[in-house]
């Protein structure tokens, strides 16, 4: 609570004043001011035409993962997973090629599972009726440089994969998701 006298603004901006000298303080001495790591990924369909990108920040907790595409059908929810290879050449064989799901862990697939989750675990994305989806997903599961869970930039790289169903987040292998329908490779900026 802030005192009641003549100076009630001079004290509330001093608070501010000295919270944010704080905060900074905390930042540089935590090391917050470095370059977060990021990557991309052009997302291909399976005639093998760009369909828009994915764009990874690595953050201390994990990696948030933006999504821009359009020409999906849609409208509807879709599996997106974390492949374990970083190879979608294969888009005229369903992208195979970008292995399993990342799981060093050898955990069962399925966020919802107890024996669960494996590192490429997301949540659903939903497209619209014009087949555009714009999201935001976050996983802890994963990052950049392994630094937190599973690690998508390593020597043979990752790949992110959508799945022409949802995923019910507990049936094995990949929760019900049914064939891979986009893949894009994750590359490193």
């Amino acid at each position: 609570m802030i005192p009641k006298t003549k100076n009630n603004c001079w004290v509330a901006g001093a608070a501010v004043a000295a919270c944010g000298l704080l905060t900074l303080g905390m930042a540089q001495a935590g090391g917050h001011d470095e370059e977060l790591p990021t990557a991309t990924a052009e997302m291909f369909d399976n005639d093998g035409e760009s369909i828009g990108t994915a764009e990874f920040t690595q953050g201390p907790h994990g990696t948030l993962i933006r999504l821009e595409l359009s020409g999906m059908e849609g409208p509807g929810f879709r599996a997106i997973h974390i492949h374990e290879t970083g190879d979608c050449d294969d888009h005229d064989h369903g992208f195979m090629d970008s292995g399993g799901h990342l799981n060093p862990d050898d955990k069962k697939h399925g966020l919802m599972n107890p024996e669960g989750p494996d590192a490429g675990d997301l949540t659903n994305i939903y497209v619209q009726e014009d087949g555009t989806v714009n999201a935001e997903l976050f996983t802890m599961l994963a990052s950049l440089d392994g630094a937190v869970g599973g690690q998508m930039l390593d020597d043979d790289g990752a790949a992110l994969v959508i799945h022409e169903n949802p995923d019910d987040h507990m049936t094995q292998p990949i929760g019900g998701a049914g064939a891979r329908i986009a893949c894009g490779v994750i590359k490193g900026d």
